[in-house]
């Protein structure tokens, strides 16, 4: 699927995508077979203060990996219009020894056909279409390895799901995506929905600088939702070849079911490049619905170096704006209002990547 500038402005500034980067281990008569991945480390710190229990905690500095993987990409013509494909992707702790041998997720396993003519069809495990066609202007960070306050990739997907998507007629490209939820093996009597199906799907229109993308998520509780549907418009517009803007909402009806409040949403962004830098500035607004729903305004800036065509370092920081709380400090006589968003609750991530 293409990626806009937008996308992919700090990818192309920081070298080369991982397609770009993945190494051709074969390739010959139509069939072909490619390994990439990155190794990535850095520092984080900063972020909540406090749980979901309104619980002190530390929020101090800590070596991490920032989401090293391993995968392989392998297809193979089957007529000129016809090509079948597969992907395999592996996460590994990149930062320590570990028992399990490192690796840590399947992140991405799947298989399909892809037709000039008619679309692509895949099946298996990997990201949300929505993500990709829609909320795939503002997934620019590095930390959040998601759209950061926009559905990530992981919504309704990874795992036990089909997908289509049309080729591009004419600038425009429509999408559909299952995910299935299986009673199959579990004891009498079963959930009392059933096996569930998560469908989400929606349109794309892509013209010259301009993008914008239409789409929906049923957000069901099986797959961490709350039951409603999930809407989203989100475009992007490349001013330049150096400078590109975002803009989109995203909203979610409430629910006393499932995870999670009701919601609107929107952001606005933008990436400008020069040289070897790129840099990413967003802010979202957002309202959320419920008892524990509250009104705030989130940010999030990023600044990267291209060292090298395979080597980059990183800066980013964001605040989510977490509103002020009652909790109990030290046994205290009383509840003591603490103002979460202070400057100290700002995250941080810091480090390098080397990718192949």
């Amino acid at each position: 699927m293409k990626k806009t500038l937008l996308a992919t402005a700090v990818i192309g500034a920081l070298g080369a995508s991982a397609a770009a980067q993945a190494a051709t281990v074969y390739d010959q008569d139509g069939t072909r077979l490619d390994v990439y991945g990155r190794i990535a480390m850095g520092i984080e710190g900063g972020g909540p203060e406090f749980n979901s229990d309104n619980e002190a905690i530390d929020n101090g500095a800590e070596f991490v990996d920032v989401f090293s993987r391993l995968g392989l990409r392998m297809s193979q013509e089957v007529t000129s219009d016809l090509t079948a494909f597969g992907r395999l992707e592996w996460r590994f702790d990149g930062d320590e020894n570990t028992t399990d041998g490192g690796f840590n997720e399947l992140r991405q396993s799947y298989l399909g056909l892809q037709s000039k003519q008619y679309g692509t069809f895949q099946a298996g495990n990997f990201d949300s279409f929505y993500s990709q066609f829609v909320s795939l202007p503002f997934d620019v960070y590095i930390f959040a390895d998601s759209d950061l306050e926009f559905a990530g990739h992981s919504k309704q997907s990874r795992g036990d799901s089909i997908g289509y998507y049309t080729p591009d007629l004419q600038g425009f490209t429509a999408f559909l995506q299952l995910k299935y939820y299986s009673e199959r093996g579990a004891l009498e009597p079963v959930r009392e929905e059933g096996n569930v199906v998560a469908a989400q799907g929606g349109v794309r229109y892509e013209q010259g600088p301009f993008t914008v993308a239409l789409g929906f998520v049923d957000d069901v509780v099986r797959g961490g939702g709350n039951g409603e549907m999930l809407g989203g418009l989100i475009g992007s517009y490349d001013v330049n070849d150096q400078f590109s803007v975002r803009l989109g909402y995203e909203g979610r009806e409430h629910s006393d079911e499932g995870f999670g409040n009701g919601y609107d949403k929107v952001g606005l962004g933008g990436t400008y490049t020069t040289g070897p830098w790129a840099f990413t500035a967003d802010i979202y607004d957002v309202s959320e619905d419920g008892a524990d729903g509250d009104d705030r305004t989130a940010w999030a800036l990023g600044s990267y170096y291209r060292v090298s065509s395979n080597f980059d370092v990183f800066l980013e920081l964001n605040q989510r704006d977490q509103q002020s709380i009652d909790v109990t400090i030290g046994g205290g006589d009383g509840p003591v209002s603490v103002e979460r968003a202070d400057g100290d609750d700002i995250y941080y991530l810091t480090g390098a990547r080397y990718h192949f």
